[in-house]
């Protein structure tokens, strides 16, 4: 059994015990997040953006009354009610990768929302087991906007993004709604993706590989600039729309050229958490290798790494051997978002 501080312990305890009920201003749904659900793994306590502040977590935790054994009191005031957490401090991500009903892009495409769940447990179980005293936060990494020829967008259906991101909710899941931007500006993808920052569990990816008019021919790019720009759009969104606490953005990269002037990529935006994901199938040899190539870009510290699984398309690659969880997570430095294709 992990053994958590008494502060995590206590705030951990504290979110399950509280019912919280999230209406959002398109009026669409108002869903209910209680990590009391049976078919959730007793290892994880949901902790959405609200209970990311620091007042927010003690806002939360004066609601019950908690008798833990052992647990000591916080140790004095908190310094200053607009200090942001970070659910990285204490727990992993992982999530399985894919398109809603497309079988040929990745496993999440290959199961309903039902019968996804025991096969999101499984693998829970094993990164849980693997990663020591940390949490996993289960996710749904979804293709929203997919390149067509030409560079063309194609977007899921908002009632299948909300069908998915209410599931996920209900569990005290992430989903990660991806954009691979074909022949537009990261601007317009980012200004598709952003209001669903209104639901407190998503999160936002873009993948500069598909920055293209011409996808499977070539691989596209952005530019430091572009990425910048975009968890500054990011940023002020939250603020704008009283969105609390840290979202995360997630870039994509495998060659060097997919990331232009990469040194120039900042991450000191106080509300986003930029996430940088080593992409690509191989054998663990030739992942290792693109992996050290992104650790080189110290500049983005908080890194990804992606698996690929058998497909269901013939001849299209995969990872041969899979590398284990506990081979994903001794790789330097750390990856806190594992995610599985």
């Amino acid at each position: 059994m992990k053994t958590l501080s008494p502060r995590v312990l206590l705030i951990g305890v504290a979110c399950v015990l509280c019912s919280r009920s999230f209406s959002f201003a398109d009026g669409v749904v108002a869903a209910s997040v209680n990590s009391t659900n049976p078919s959730v793994s007793g290892a994880f306590n949901p902790l959405f953006p609200d209970a990311l502040m620091q007042a927010g977590a003690v806002a939360l935790s004066e609601q019950s009354v908690l008798t833990l054994p052992g647990a000591e009191p916080p140790p004095g005031p908190l310094q200053s009610s607009d200090k942001l957490q970070s659910v990285l401090l204490n727990n992993d991500v992982f999530a399985l990768y894919g398109k809603p009903g497309a079988r040929s892009m990745g496993i999440l495409g290959q199961y309903s929302l039902t019968d996804i769940e025991p096969i999101m447990q499984d693998f829970v179980a094993k990164y849980d087991a693997a990663n020591g005293a940390r949490g996993v936060i289960p996710s749904f990494y979804i293709i929203f906007g997919t390149c067509w020829p030409e560079g063309e967008i194609g977007y899921l259906s908002d009632q299948v993004v909300r069908e998915y991101v209410e599931f996920a909710a209900q569990r005290g899941w992430y989903v990660y709604l991806d954009h691979q931007i074909g022949k537009y500006s990261v601007d317009a993808a980012m200004n598709r993706l952003l209001p669903w920052l209104k639901y407190p569990n998503v999160q936002l990816a873009l993948d500069p590989e598909w920055r293209t008019t011409k996808p499977m021919q070539e691989i596209g790019s952005v530019t430091a600039e572009e990425i910048n720009r975009a968890q500054q759009m990011m940023q002020d969104y939250l603020v704008q729309n009283s969105l609390p606490g840290r979202r995360m953005l997630v870039v994509h990269q495998f060659k060097p050229k997919m990331i232009l002037n990469r040194s120039a990529v900042k991450s000191d935006f106080e509300r986003v958490q930029l996430i940088h994901c080593a992409d690509g199938f191989g054998s663990p040899t030739l992942k290792k290798s693109t992996y050290a190539l992104n650790a080189e870009a110290t500049n983005i510290p908080l890194k990804s790494f992606k698996l690929f699984l058998k497909p269901t398309v013939e001849g299209a690659g995969y990872d041969v051997p899979l590398m284990s969880p506990e081979e994903v997570l001794t790789l330097n430095p750390r990856p806190y978002l594992i995610m599985y294709q």
